[in-house]
This record gives C-alpha cells, sequence and structure tokens, in this order.
C-alpha cells in the first residue's frame, strides 16, 4: 500500500467533507458510547466526545483557544460556549475554513470565533499567544507530529493547557490484523500512530508536563461498526460517487476496525510550564 501523504489528506478532506457531513455528523470525528448511552444517536455520541475532551481543557472566560485541525467548526463552536472563550481554529482545507466561517457566523459567534487555513506544523502565530490549544483528532494526520507538538507549545502561554483527542496503537498488529492496520493508515490519512506511553513522551519531549492520558478506546470503539452502518445504509446514492470498490473498502474497513483492539483511542490533557 501507498502511504498517504499531507497533499492526500488535504484532498480527502477537500473532496469528500460534505459527503461524510451527510453519512456521519458534522462533529468529524468519532463517538462516546458507554453502558448508559442505550439509543444515543451518532450526534448525540459525537458531541458527548466534544464533552468529555472540553471537561480536560482548562481555561478561564475570556481566554484565547487554539483549534488545531478544526474540521467544519462544531466542535470549537461547542467549545466556545460551553467555557466562554474566543476560539481559532486551523484547517489545511480551505473549503472547510470556508463552512466553518459560515457556521460560526450563521451561530452568532463570529465576533469570538473565525477559522483560517493554515498549516499547524508551521503555525502562524505569534509565540505564547494562547491560553489554551485544543486538537481534536487532528495530529494523526501530522507526518512529523513532534513538530507540530512543539509550535502547538510555542505558541501556547507558559501555564497554558493542551487538551486532544486521537487514534493510539495499543500494541503491534500481526498476520491479517496488521493488514487492518495498514488499511487505516493508508484510507484514514494516518501519518502518525504510536502507543499511548510514546505519544505521552513525545508531549513531554517537547516541554509539556502534567500529561495525563484517559483511554476511551472502548467508549469510542463502537464508532467503527456504526461507520460500516451508516455507509452501507446509503450504498446505492454512494456509489456512483465512490465508486462500488472504494465504499465496499470503507465499509469492510470500519467493520474490521471494530473488532481490531490494536486499534485505539485517548483523551490527553497536559499543561506548559
Amino acid at each position: 500500500m501507498a502511504a498517504p501523504t499531507p497533499d492526500d489528506v488535504q484532498e480527502t478532506y477537500d473532496e469528500f467533507t460534505d459527503m461524510y457531513v451527510q453519512v456521519w455528523d458534522e462533529n468529524l470525528h468519532v463517538g462516546y458510547w458507554d453502558e448508559s448511552s442505550g439509543e444515543t444517536s451518532v450526534a448525540e455520541a459525537t458531541e458527548r466526545l466534544t464533552d468529555e475532551l472540553i471537561a480536560r481543557l482548562h481555561c478561564a472566560p475570556g481566554g484565547r483557544v487554539l483549534d488545531v485541525g478544526c474540521g467544519i467548526g462544531k466542535p470549537a463552536m461547542r467549545l466556545a460556549q460551553a467555557l466562554q472563550v474566543e476560539v481559532v481554529g486551523i484547517s489545511i482545507s480551505r473549503p472547510q475554513v470556508d463552512r466553518a466561517n459560515a457556521a460560526a457566523y450563521a451561530a452568532g459567534l463570529a465576533d469570538r470565533v473565525s477559522f483560517q487555513h493554515a498549516d499547524a506544523m508551521a503555525l502562524p502565530f505569534p509565540d505564547a499567544s494562547f491560553d489554551a490549544v485544543w486538537a481534536m483528532e487532528s495530529l494523526h494526520h501530522m507526518p512529523d507530529r513532534p513538530r507540530a507538538l512543539r509550535e502547538i507549545a510555542r505558541v501556547l502561554r507558559p501555564g497554558g493547557c493542551l487538551a486532544l483527542a486521537d487514534f493510539v496503537l495499543h500494541r503491534p498488529a500481526r498476520g491479517g490484523r496488521k493488514a487492518v492496520v495498514d488499511a487505516f493508515r493508508e484510507m484514514g490519512g494516518v501519518l502518525s500512530l504510536t502507543t499511548i506511553d510514546e505519544y505521552e513522551a513525545e508531549l513531554r519531549q517537547v516541554g509539556f508536563e502534567a500529561v495525563a492520558a484517559t483511554d476511551v478506546s472502548e467508549q469510542t470503539r463502537p464508532s467503527m461498526t456504526k461507520h460500516a452502518e451508516a455507509f452501507r445504509a446509503r450504498r446505492e446514492e454512494l456509489a456512483p460517487y465512490l465508486g462500488t470498490e472504494v465504499l465496499d473498502q470503507i465499509i469492510t474497513l470500519n467493520e474490521q476496525l471494530g473488532m481490531t483492539p490494536e486499534i485505539g483511542y485517548v483523551l490527553v490533557s497536559a499543561h506548559r510550564p
């Protein structure tokens, strides 16, 4: 399989965001389900994951937060309202940025929630210009994640908080499961995938302290099966757009990911001293 590139990731988001929103949700991330979830919808589960990350971001009202990998802006707007903060979001996808800014304007939040086109590995902001940084399921797209983390540390003020949600690898996959992980890397634009311990080590190496990780793999894994169900339910509609071969690959991969414990998901908080 050919390894994806940052340009591939950008092209995917440029071309497929609108379709993905229709199939999944305006939150372009997995959902959070547990024993209490019952008949929780995808929209409710993705909002719950957003809230789980909000609970780990410490920022006083009126503070300034950077959203690294903002998608189309829904988590940033929820964050801004929950903590009463200003949020600046970035994405490598210009269509996502345009859609996010339109959504903030429509929600009456454009005075304190804005979005711009930028590269997380070369942030266009001065040193120490944010009180907190938030990265919702975006850092696995970085070809050099430590570089992105150094940039995040640079723009974060001393004492500032970082909260992130991301995929991790619990252990090396072998045999058929390795093929699933390799397909996840290729089809999901996954350029950085490590264990939780390695993720924490990267954070500490760039200067973060009080690193705390919560493994929520069991709560988020149902998202994979639900992705497969969502794409299968709209198979006839999506086939002319994606092609039957690609569509079937997406469905099969998500079914397999739902049964691949090597792939996990973590919520992390850390502070810059």
